[in-house]
């Protein structure tokens, strides 16, 4: 657990904003920014890669209104967590505060905003560079993710019982966690009785299923349209295989298979679509558990009276 006195003194609470993928979090973010004096950080475990932009759906540089910080932190592929997430967050809110500004989070990565904002002590195992990481790392590259998870499961049944054993990501942080001396399973169990150490008022956006799968799916045609195919390949071009046919790399891997003929570029954007939906569901499921957070129904979209909205929810919790 964090020290008291590791709690982050701020001239006011960040507003936090989360919601499933294509909700509207960040316009409305962007528009809090704007009424607070505020910049936005981005929770986002993808946006921090530079050149995976479209796919991301990272706010172009022409339509920043306001400051932002988490795009562009590493190269596709490169280490990168939620430990080094949370300093960088925290770094952050420091400074947007000692600016005088208003710091807007806004995430669709719950264990980043959590990372951010709750007194997560994280073990050495979350760090990058780790030579235990690494290990199981080539295990899975060699052998493959289902031979790593069997593996896992020998040594951990309750932890590999809550993980896929194609994501290979947090089959490894469970090794991780066993040579720190804990387990995945207790630290997932932990997750409710952590102590919030940043100062916050939390609004969600809620969007009616059938709506949030309509406007996913015209999002991915919007991405495509927009040039994600071109996207892809420069990243190819430029060394980043590993990043973008990352098991989480949503948008590229599907578009990677279509290259190597594993299927046609309109089975690959369906399959776009579909892996996304299921993403926007595992979202709502995290953040629906946590009961800090004051939900507005963003079905319709339109963003003034969100932003209305959701000014009425922060002033309400005395944070305006």
């Amino acid at each position: 657990m964090v020290a008291e006195s590791e709690v982050l003194a701020l001239h006011a609470p960040v507003v936090c904003v989360v919601g499933p993928t294509a909700s509207g979090k960040t316009d409305l973010a962007q528009k809090l920014a704007g009424v607070l004096n505020g910049e936005v950080v981005s929770a986002d475990s993808m946006q921090i890669y530079r050149g995976m932009d479209i796919g991301t759906g990272k706010l172009p540089v022409s339509e920043r209104l306001v400051p932002h910080h988490g795009f562009d932190l590493v190269d596709p592929g490169e280490p990168f967590s939620a430990a080094l997430f949370q300093t960088f967050a925290r770094t952050c809110f420091r400074d947007i505060d000692a600016r005088g500004h208003r710091a807007v989070l806004c995430g669709g990565t719950g264990f980043y905003v959590r990372a951010a904002l709750d007194g997560y002590d994280f073990p050495k195992g979350e760090q990058v560079n780790n030579p235990v990481r690494e290990h199981y790392m080539r295990i899975a590259e060699v052998e493959g993710a289902e031979a790593l998870w069997r593996l896992l499961d020998e040594r951990d049944a309750a932890s590999a019982a809550l993980i896929p054993p194609a994501d290979v990501k947090r089959v490894v942080r469970a090794f991780e966690l066993l040579e720190d001396g804990t387990t995945y399973a207790k630290q997932r169990a932990k997750l409710a009785s952590i102590p919030q150490v940043v100062p916050a008022v939390f609004v969600g956006l809620a969007v009616e299923p059938d709506v949030l799968r309509a406007r996913i799916d015209a999002r991915v045609d919007a991405m495509v349209e927009a040039g994600l195919v071109d996207e892809v390949r420069g990243l190819l071009a430029q060394g980043f295989h590993e990043g973008v046919t990352a098991p989480q790399a949503i948008g590229y891997k599907e578009i990677v298979e279509a290259f190597e003929g594993k299927c046609s570029l309109e089975e690959a954007i369906e399959r776009i679509k579909v892996a996304t939906h299921r993403y926007a569901k595992r979202q709502r499921t995290w953040f629906r558990k946590d009961k800090r957070i004051h939900w507005i129904d963003a079905t319709e979209g339109v963003a003034d009276s969100l932003a209305e909205e959701a000014l009425a929810l922060i002033k309400a919790q005395g944070a305006a």
